[in-house]
């Protein structure tokens, strides 16, 4: 029998075939209209630390929802019939700052003392700039978006810091003035790009060669576009050196039930 085709299953359906390990691979583009988040599980020793340092940085660390207790594995605000141990593609585990594999379920390795973060995602930004006609480049290519490590610093709380993450996209300046004016109305999602031009102003050395994802082509008389990225509170976590905590591998998110439409600012 077939598998069924992605682009065509609803965010539970989805969730369910991550379950079941019949899909692992990036969520870029997958259940259109509805909220992709970025995830981080650590102990909860540390959940307020974490908790403030997403306060003090919003745009690379748009907080979402976290976990109601230490050791729940649902979230029902924002998914139903949530086990955030299976119900993403991929899962990439880090013990003492170093990252040790890469899983597709968190059974054999959960404890009780765990609490789970979800961070707003570019892909659900995506959707809007794709229906104002503006070319998605990861997506046109079937590629993981570009992510690149940056000079920006973010602020510090307890025992995470770090420097911004960040995404690109390639697109011509007038593409890239009108992303700036859709994605502004996103704030819980990145909001507006951080930087658009020479990658080297913000630290990134070869645009070819992301630190996560996949390069894509740059066109003659485009510019990268660069915005906050998710990933950046995966880099505060390793840095902290945590004995052990979790992230999602990155491009490959949790599909949650939230609209698109309900994080839009008027």
């Amino acid at each position: 029998m077939s598998q069924p085709n992605p682009l065509q299953l609803s965010p539970l359906q989805i969730r369910q075939q991550c379950r079941s390990g019949a899909f692992s691979r990036n969520t870029s583009g997958l259940a259109p209209g509805f909220v992709q988040a970025n995830m981080a599980i650590i102990p909860a020793a540390y959940a307020a630390d974490f908790l403030q340092f997403c306060h003090f940085n919003p745009k690379p660390c748009p907080l979402l929802g976290m976990a109601a207790t230490p050791g729940a594995i649902d979230m029902p605000q924002l998914a139903a019939n949530l086990d955030i141990r299976s119900d993403l593609p991929r899962y990439r585990l880090f013990r003492h700052g170093e990252f040790t594999e890469e899983v597709t379920d968190l059974g054999a390795v959960w404890r009780d003392d765990l609490v789970t973060f979800l961070i707003g995602c570019s892909f659900s930004f995506e959707e809007a700039l794709l229906a104002d006609g503006l070319e998605i480049r990861n997506i046109t290519e079937q590629k993981n978006v570009p992510m690149y490590k940056t000079n920006i610093p973010c602020q510090s709380a307890g025992v995470f810091s770090s420097n911004m993450v960040v995404s690109m996209r390639p697109m011509q300046p007038a593409a890239a003035i009108r992303a700036i004016q859709i994605c502004s109305r996103f704030p819980q999602v990145h909001g507006a790009p951080v930087h658009f031009g020479d990658p080297a102003r913000i630290g990134i050395q070869n645009i070819n060669q992301p630190d996560y994802g996949d390069a894509v082509s740059i066109k003659e008389g485009e510019v990268p576009v660069f915005w906050a990225c998710g990933v950046t509170p995966q880099l505060a976590i390793a840095q902290a050196k945590l004995d052990f905590c979790i992230s999602h591998a990155p491009g490959h998110m949790l599909i949650t039930d939230l609209p698109n439409s309900k994080l839009a600012v008027l």
